[in-house]
């Protein structure tokens, strides 16, 4: 090693950089008809593409069949997600980062999702969610159908855990295209259950923004 290399740190740097894990991401999401998995594979891709270790679980449905059988949408969505894994609480201890992304119900988070949330005290209790970097998405009918109300609903919780909220603000113009969401990517399903607004590139750069965020938690954590 040279003088300079010593000087300036430049080869130790270069070996903690080789030595740090990919951060591990998972993905969490609540769908009944396919919009909030969509945008779950959107940001597996975009985190995947930053470098992460990525799990897209969903969460357990608790709706009886007879409602699920109700609706022809929500029926086959369930046929077709049932070989994704259910989410689990080790699925959160093992995360560096956690991305959420559900629908609105009434300007909250659906109960299925707050059900699963209130499960989590045992890992709070013994500081097991403390500085995970989280970010959340969602979904409504309309643009003023509760979607910020939900992504705010999901962030309390987070705090609560002391978790380390990685909104996307307006760090990128693709934020401006999808609507203008600064605490999570959002978007509105028309009755055809159709998504209004383009948001796949945001939900892209939110997933990246909260790898990068996460690896520099990670990286002061060395």
């Amino acid at each position: 090693m040279g003088f300079l290399d010593k000087l300036f740190g430049r080869s130790s740097n270069h070996k903690e950089e080789q030595a740090m894990e990919k951060v591990k991401l998972a993905v969490i999401y609540y769908s009944s008809t396919g919009t909030n998995y969509q945008m779950a594979k959107w940001a597996e891709e975009g985190a995947k593409a930053a470098g992460a270790d990525v799990k897209v679980v969903k969460v357990p449905e608790t709706a009886p069949q007879s409602a699920i059988d109700s609706n022809p949408a929500w029926k086959a969505h369930v046929e077709e997600t049932k070989n994704v894994p259910e989410v689990t609480l080790n699925d959160l201890e093992w995360a560096d980062a956690i991305i959420f992304s559900v629908p609105t119900r009434f300007g909250n988070m659906p109960g299925q999702v707050k059900q699963f949330l209130d499960t989590t005290g045992g890992l709070w209790f013994h500081g097991k969610l403390a500085n995970k970097v989280v970010s959340a998405m969602t979904s409504a009918q309309n643009p003023h159908g509760g979607q910020e109300a939900t992504i705010l609903s999901l962030y309390t919780s987070m705090y609560h855990w002391g978790a380390i909220v990685a909104s996307p603000g307006y760090t990128d113009p693709v934020t401006f295209a999808a609507g203008g969401n600064p605490y999570g990517t959002s978007v509105s399903v028309n009755q055809d259950g159709k998504m209004v607004e383009d948001v796949q590139d945001a939900v892209k750069h939110q997933a990246k923004r909260t790898v990068t965020v996460a690896e520099w938690v990670k990286k002061g954590n060395q």
